[in-house]
């Protein structure tokens, strides 16, 4: 397993829409995609990582949020958000913008649809920081970071710390 590279705020592939995954096509490779992917996701200990993230384009998630805190690893294969309720508003961060944190707004609660590791179709239920995660990664794959979530005033003022931010990520 090899620990891959992580791109960052800036950088092209973040902002594209991602390609659905068929699982036929790439059933070779997926095992070594995904074992990199964890490999890549607890070297920097976070609790999910897109495919875009590691610069491909494929509608790919893990998630790992430790419930009780033991790892419960989800792979999110062309996922999709079916339904949402409530709404919390707490700090969020993201891998590809490292050292920033805000606040957002998200569900409190979603159903989320997606295929396992071996292609399976699933559905679950996510609250707190799982539904976080569920919001957080469908962005990514719909070619979205937290930091669209802002308000424009909110971004503006961001604006110095992320070309800072930028600078160090080179």
């Amino acid at each position: 397993m090899a620990i891959l590279r992580i791109f960052k705020h800036g950088e092209s592939v973040l902002k594209k829409v991602s390609r659905p995954v068929d699982c036929g096509a790439i059933r070779g490779e997926l095992p070594k995609l995904l074992k990199d992917m964890w490999a890549t996701m607890e070297s920097v200990r976070g609790v999910g990582l897109a495919a875009p993230q590691v610069g491909i384009n494929l509608r790919l998630s893990v998630v790992d949020v430790r419930p009780e805190g033991k790892s419960k690893r989800l792979v999110l294969i062309n996922p999709e958000i079916l339904s949402r309720e409530g709404s919390v508003f707490e700090e969020e961060g993201c891998l590809s913008v490292p050292g920033l944190y805000a606040k957002i707004q998200r569900f409190a609660r979603v159903r989320l649809r997606a295929l396992d590791e071996h292609g399976e179709p699933y559905e679950m239920d996510g609250e707190g920081l799982l539904a976080r995660a569920f919001q957080h990664e469908v962005d990514h794959l719909d070619g979205r970071l937290f930091i669209d979530h802002l308000a424009f005033a909110e971004r503006l003022k961001l604006m110095p710390l992320l070309k800072d931010l930028r600078r160090t990520w080179q």
